[in-house]
């Protein structure tokens, strides 16, 4: 007797042991599971900001954007314009047969025979006093004053105001652009959240902000992949130990519930193509656009149900509904079932229910089927968008396009796939260490 309870109190405290060691490892999966999810939606916010901010609607297909450069451009050009030698030299000899040609077309009208008595009177003083050979002697010092007066900071200035004025008046009376309230409210916004001046600190600060969560996310995956690793190796390391077994796969259970609630609240898949760089030259000068986000879309698996669901659409409905109870609800009832039908007695443990779930529901859960869907989907969206992005690539002297395409599978969707094969594995567990029947 003192034996039996001998080896009792042994089995309580390894099962104890092992509970509290499984439990130390479930607390750090389920924080690295917390912080994958709340990564994931920090993360989906800047990008979905970013991609309001440099939407291509505000930039690129801005009426209001092409006229800051347009003008710009125009108060550069004439402002700041500046002759060259060889220019000087090309526009004196075009302003010089500019006031030749008006001289010999006064001239040829002084030398028509006047009809008039004033007309004839007219004729003999110009002839007296104006010298047209003396005018023409003089040209080139006139052509040389009107470049220098053209040339003077002081009225390309006011030709560049008076450029800018005909711009602004040909802006109002033709279009007004609508995108023009949408874009400052979403730069203000933007700029006061996160306490920046222009865009482009903006977009500096949101992909180095990026960059530093999409590490710390695989990092998180990673850790939360180990301790699932770490308890397959118990099962093998304890495999003989079969009054530990059922302490070991219930503590299981939840590490394969902290695997679902993650891999179907945090996001699987991204689509992001934008137009990496547009350049051209107008006027003379580059004009050049960046980072802009054609589209933009980040969704997790409960998100997709959500977008579905509420659709207006019955079509839609009915496959939000089908992908909630057979990818969502199935796996959750078939993990309660199998410890269910562990730890309850006999009656209930083979109930027509608890069995079903337990070990026959396997062929309609579609968890492993959404794998594969996301899958498909991720490579044949990319591949579609790869190509029609690569037909927009142009490299040539006035105009370069270079398109992105960031399309990339998601944290979440590593630890779904890795919920499905830990939970298979627990299935075939499950049928080897169950005092019941399994079939």
């Amino acid at each position: 007797m003192k034996l039996q309870a001998q080896t009792r109190k042994q089995k309580l405290l390894f099962n104890l042991l092992l509970i509290l060691g499984l439990g130390l490892l479930l607390c750090v999966e389920g924080y690295s599971g917390y912080r994958l999810r709340t990564l994931s939606k920090q993360q989906e916010e800047l990008k979905t900001d970013f991609s309001d901010v440099n939407n291509i609607t505000l930039g690129l297909f801005s009426v209001d954007q092409w006229k800051d450069d347009i003008k710009g451009i125009i108060n550069h050009q004439v402002r700041h314009f500046e002759m060259t030698k060889q220019q000087r030299k090309d526009l004196q000899k075009e302003v010089e047969q500019i006031i030749m040609a008006l001289i010999n077309k006064a001239e040829g009208l002084m030398n028509k025979e006047p009809k008039s008595l004033g007309g004839k009177i007219k004729k003999l003083a110009v002839k007296t006093f104006v010298k047209t050979d003396k005018i023409k002697a003089q040209v080139p010092g006139f052509a040389r004053k009107i470049i220098a007066e053209a040339d003077n900071p002081n009225n390309k200035k006011q030709l560049s105001k008076l450029a800018l004025g005909k711009l602004a008046v040909l802006e109002q009376s033709a279009y007004v652009d609508s995108t023009l309230s949408v874009k400052d409210s979403i730069m203000n916004k933007a700029f006061q959240k996160y306490h920046v001046k222009d865009q482009d600190a903006l977009n500096k600060k949101l992909d180095t902000s990026l960059n530093e969560i999409r590490k710390v996310m695989y990092n998180y995956s990673f850790i939360m992949l180990g301790c699932v690793v770490i308890v397959l190796l118990m099962w093998w390391l304890l495999r003989k130990r079969t009054e530990l077994h059922v302490s070991l796969f219930i503590m299981s259970l939840l590490f394969a519930f902290i695997l679902l609630a993650v891999g179907l609240t945090a996001s699987m898949i991204e689509v992001d193509a934008r137009i990496g760089s547009l350049d051209f030259v107008l006027l003379g000068e580059h004009v050049t656009f960046k980072d802009q986000v054609l589209f933009f879309q980040s969704k997790s698996i409960l998100d997709v149900v959500e977008v579905l669901v509420k659709q207006p659409k019955f079509d839609s409905i009915l496959v939000g509904i089908l992908i909630l109870v057979f990818s969502i609800l199935f796996p959750v009832m078939k993990l309660s079932s199998t410890g269910i039908h562990l730890l309850s007695k006999k009656k209930i443990a083979e109930s027509k229910v608890i069995k079903y779930f337990a070990f026959q529901s396997g062929k309609w859960s579609m968890a492993d089927v959404i794998v594969i869907a996301i899958l498909m989907v991720f490579i044949g969206l990319n591949g579609l968008l790869e190509s029609q992005l690569s037909m927009l690539n142009i490299k040539s002297a006035p105009l370069t396009i270079i398109t992105t395409n960031n399309t990339a599978l998601q944290p979440g969707y590593i630890i779904f796939i890795s919920f499905v094969v830990y939970g298979l594995i627990l299935s075939t567990i499950l049928k080897f260490i169950t005092p019941h029947d399994a079939h």
